[in-house]
């Protein structure tokens, strides 16, 4: 089950820098997951400032 990111996301950036396989990137106004490489780890969910990256 892979993370999700909510449109609560303020585009910090702080999430991509923290994911250990390069799974999430900048995309539409707002920073998103690629289910298929997430590892389910929560190391987004931890440096969310605003808590947006949500498990599914």
């Amino acid at each position: 089950m892979a993370y999700k990111i909510s449109d609560d996301c303020i585009s910090c950036g702080a999430c991509a820098g923290e994911c250990p396989v390069g799974a999430i990137s900048e995309g539409d106004g707002k920073y998103v997951i690629d289910a298929d490489t997430c590892i389910d780890c929560g190391s987004c969910e931890g440096v969310c400032p605003v808590g947006a990256p949500q498990a599914e």
